[in-house]
This record gives structure tokens, sequence and C-alpha cells, in this order.
């Protein structure tokens, strides 16, 4: 057997060759837009396949933060000591504007930019560290929080801060939903904000508090003493992380946790003893604020999926390139033509389908979408954040597979994938959870309906093609399992709501794909071609390997 001449994948730039994320550039953005956008991503692929990988490895391995709770005199810091790699990508990575960008003016351009460009950037960086993008994700969700219902005071006193791009110190954000006694239910949470004089306080515990200490605010749900129980009864708080005097507001850090994977984010237990609080919005509607960010957070952890999905894919690509067996190249034989092609056709179709959520989320977070808009970004959310979070692991586990037994060696970047991977199942909602949410909007607002007229409708400016057809066949099936579906009793809906949540993410994926295959042609009609085949499952024992027919031409 001829040994591997590389054993790692040696890409110098997770961008230049993305053609996907190239033609999305080309259709979101304006032409000035995507110019810059292309030359900063350039630059940031090559940072991101460089630098931040190496850190990113030294980090999992052997410089994951730590906790400092007390000083040399003894007393209580709750400070988290972290490599000086990681502080590095953290001011290369604020400083591309990957927060600061969608809430203040790119001085290139003389505006401001959007999500499609801030994801862009993040899908990047989670090709080499999907655990640092999460505290990007939350400082996503503090900017727009302070941006969105933050009075004057409170917005001028953070969100420079927040939208650091190394003109001002920046602090980075957390969101603290997390109880013990709660967990997904929100409304369990016990956390007390008590007015003492004109200021207020929290008491209490969050028990998974995600870059604790790394922070400089953080966005806190709590519960205004002798206030309502349940989740309508929950207020938002900014928590500055310190007090003006520099010393830790009133709060300390239990422990970290000790966690499969994500190690480059600080994970941990807060108490919090008196910290100064500041109300932002509506003392009523802090749930419904933080259930805004939830959204903007679950799309990150798409996003996050997708990075992993598509560095899983170019390792298992590299590593079967350069290998042979029995005499032959790996990718001689159809079996491993059939599943790259297949991997490929997948990652395509899923990228494109969440940068179609993304654009949408621009328009209804920009104030410009009507209420069908805002019900289909509820909906797509949903159901994208589930398919990517579960196909993320699948293809991750897919990698190591394809590398073999060095797959499963932490030389090799593939088992941090899929440790990194596996969080995305369960943060910022759970298969359960999200299911409950298609529930909601079926049983709310009949977004079933809604749908399957907008599938329609977009299938229909693309109905002379033969691939568009069969989607328009599935798409006659799954009409009649979303009226069946939403007719059952509750019990019944959430037996059955996962598994319909799945159909109707890959038939939101098989539009899209279609549309790009009508608009592009060439190896993207052969990427849908193959996505369709396989996720409706119209091969036929015996019938041509299409996947190895077009394999020359989609890799």
């Amino acid at each position: 057997m001829k040994v591997l001449q590389q054993e790692e994948m040696k890409t110098t730039n997770f961008f230049k060759d993305n053609d996907t994320l190239h033609s999305i550039l080309e259709i979101m953005l304006d032409k000035e837009f995507a110019e810059y956008a292309t030359r900063e991503l350039t630059d940031f692929g090559e940072l991101c396949a460089g630098d931040i990988d190496r850190r990113a490895k030294h980090t999992d391995r052997e410089g994951e933060p730590r906790l400092q709770r007390y000083n040399a005199y003894g007393e209580e810091v709750s400070e988290i000591w972290v490599n000086d790699g990681y502080k590095k990508t953290i001011e290369e990575t604020y400083n591309t504007g990957i927060v600061g960008y969608v809430h203040k003016n790119i001085p290139q351009l003389g505006r401001k930019g959007n999500y499609v460009y801030s994801f862009a950037q993040g899908y990047l960086l989670s090709h080499a560290e999907p655990g640092f993008y999460c505290p990007v994700t939350l400082t996503m969700a503090t900017a727009y929080l302070l941006d969105h219902y933050a009075n004057d005071e409170i917005k001028e006193r953070f969100l420079p801060h927040v939208c650091a791009t190394g003109d001002t110190e920046l602090y980075e954000g957390a969101t603290f939903l997390t109880e013990r006694q709660g967990g997904s239910d929100v409304g369990a949470n016990a956390v007390e904000a008590r007015q003492e004089g004109e200021q207020f306080h929290l008491y209490g515990e969050k028990y998974f508090a995600s870059n604790v200490g790394m922070c400089g605010v953080a966005m806190v749900l709590a519960r205004l003493q002798g206030g309502s129980a349940g989740s309508k009864g929950l207020t938002l708080f900014a928590v500055p992380w310190r007090a003006e005097d520099g010393t830790v507001n009133n709060l300390r850090i239990r422990r970290l946790k000790d966690k499969l994977g994500v190690k480059a984010v600080p994970s941990g237990e807060v108490e919090f003893e008196g910290a100064l609080a500041y109300i932002v919005g509506e003392p009523n509607k802090g749930i419904y604020y933080m259930l805004e960010a939830l959204n903007l957070s679950r799309i990150c952890n798409a996003v996050a999926s997708l990075g992993i999905m598509r560095r899983g894919f170019l390792e298992a690509k590299h590593y079967v390139t350069n290998r042979s067996a029995f005499g032959k190249p790996l990718t001689q034989y159809p079996m491993i033509q059939d599943t790259l092609g297949k991997f490929a056709a997948k990652l395509h179709v899923e990228v494109a389908t969440v940068f179609d959520l993304i654009q949408l989320y621009d328009k209804v977070t920009s104030g410009q979408g009507n209420h069908e808009d805002m019900m289909m970004n509820r909906l797509n959310i949903a159901i994208m954040k589930k398919e990517t979070a579960e196909q993320a692991v699948k293809y991750a586990s897919e990698a190591i597979e394809l590398h073999g037994g060095n797959g499963y060696i932490e030389d090799f970047v593939t088992p941090r994938l899929l440790r990194d991977a596996q969080v995305l199942t369960v943060w910022e909602g759970t298969a359960n959870i999200l299911a409950l949410e298609l529930i909601r909007l079926v049983d709310k607002f009949q977004a079933h309906k809604l749908f399957v007229r907008i599938m329609e409708e977009r299938l229909a400016k693309v109905a002379n093609s033969t691939l568009s057809q069969l989607v328009v066949e599935q798409l006659v099936q799954l009409k009649s399992t979303l009226h069946t579906f939403s007719s059952l009793d509750e019990a019944m809906k959430t037996f059955e709501a996962k598994a319909v949540a799945e159909k109707m993410a890959h038939m939101y994926e098989s539009v899209v794909a279609v549309e790009w295959a009508h608009r592009f042609g060439g190896k993207y009609e052969k990427l849908a071609d193959i996505y369709l085949e396989h996720t409706w499952a119209l091969r036929e024992l015996g019938a041509p390997m299409k996947t190895v027919q077009y394999f020359a031409d989609i890799l």
C-alpha cells in the first residue's frame, strides 16, 4: 500500500476555491460590496487556514482556558486564563468587523455591512475554530440586543466596545439563560433582580454560561423581585463583568465545564451576589428579546455546522486523492467517488440554502420584512438549524471513515471536527425544542400553508426543467403530509414533528438546489441531480451511478 505523502492537508486558503461562497457574494451583495468582501475574505480565508488553524489545535490539545478563582492575596477574582495564541485570534477576528460592521459603517464603503457578509466570515472561521465562533456568536447576539432595545445611555456605554474593530477596547458579549432547575424551560428561571435605591442588583446562579470571564458585558434574564412567574415575568439586563473600579462585579465563577469539544470557549457556572445590572428594553418583554437573539445564535450554529462540514470534506478529499490501495488511487474506486460526490452535493446545497435563509434574515432584521417574511424567517431557522447540526455530526464522522484509522488519531483535525460538531445539536435548542417551534408556528400561524405556497411560487419560476418537476412531485406529497400533521392532536404532533421538520428542510434545500441549477447550470446542475436523487431515494438498484459519472465535473 502506498504511503500517504502528506499527512495533513496543506490548504493555504479556505476562501479561494470556495465556489459556492463566491457565487453567494455575487448573488447577494452589490458590485462594490462584493468586491470589498472578496478582498477581505481572501485575506481572512488565508488567516483561518494558517495561523488561526494552528492556534486552534494548540488550544484544543494543550491550551484550553483555565479558571483562576483567587489572586495571590486570596481575594476572589474569577479570572479566565487563555493562551497567547487565543488572544491573537480574538484580536484578529474581531478586527475584521465580523460583529462590528453589522452595526457601524465599514470605513472603505462608508456604510454598514450586513449579516450575509458577517456569516461568510463566520463560515470561514468555523473551518478552523468553531469553538471560538461561539464567543463571536454571543458577541453578535449582545450587539443585536443592545442596538435594538437598549436606551441611549446603555447603548453608548457598551455598544461601541461590543462592536470594536481595533478602534477601542473590546468587550466580548455573552447571553446567560440556563439555570439548573430550568434548562430549556426558561420560565422556571429563578435569578432575581432586586432594586436597591435607583439601581438593580442580581442574585442567583446561571448553570451553563459560555464565554464566562472573557465577556465585558453579559445579557442576562432575571426576574424582578415580586415579579410574575413563568417566562413572561423575565426581564433582560445588561451586566458588566467588572465594576468601574476594575473589580469583579459582585459575581463569581464556581467552575468551568469540562466539555467534550469546543475547548476554546470557557463555559462555566456563575453566581451573582448583588451584581450591578441595567434593564434593557421594556421589563415585561425580556423573553421576547432573548428569543430574537436566540434565533440569531441559531443561524450562527448552522454556519458553524457548515464550516465543520466543508473542513471535513476538504480533509477527506485531500486524503483519498493522495492515497492508493490495491494498486489504484482511492479516487478511482466507485464507492469512494459515490461517497465524495454525495458529500459535495449535500455541502453545496446546504451552504446555498443557509445563505438564502440569511438573506431573508437581513431583510427582516432591517425592518423591511412583512408578516409572512417574519414567519418564514422563524420557520427556516428552526428547520435548518436542526438539519445542519445533524449533518455536521454525520459528515464529520464520514470524514473520519474516509481517512480510515488515521482519521481517529488526534494528529489529524478530524477527531476535533467530530467533537466540536456534537455540541451543535444541543446548543441553541435540541431537535426536540426546534420541533416544538415548528408546532407553535403551525398551530398559531398556519406556517405549513405559507411554506408550501412559497415553495410553489419559487418552483414556478424554474418550471422548465426535469429537476424542478422532481421537486414539484415531492412537494405534492409533502403538502398532504403537512395537512395531516396540522390536524393531529398535541401528543401525536410532538411524536411526528422531527420527521416533518426534516422533510421540510429537504424541500427547502431541494428548491434552492434547482434554482442554482437553473441559474448557473454546469456542475451545479449535476450537484442538484445528485442531491435530489439521494435525498428523495429516487435511484433504483442497478441504475446509472451519477456520482461516478459526474465525479470529474463536480470535484
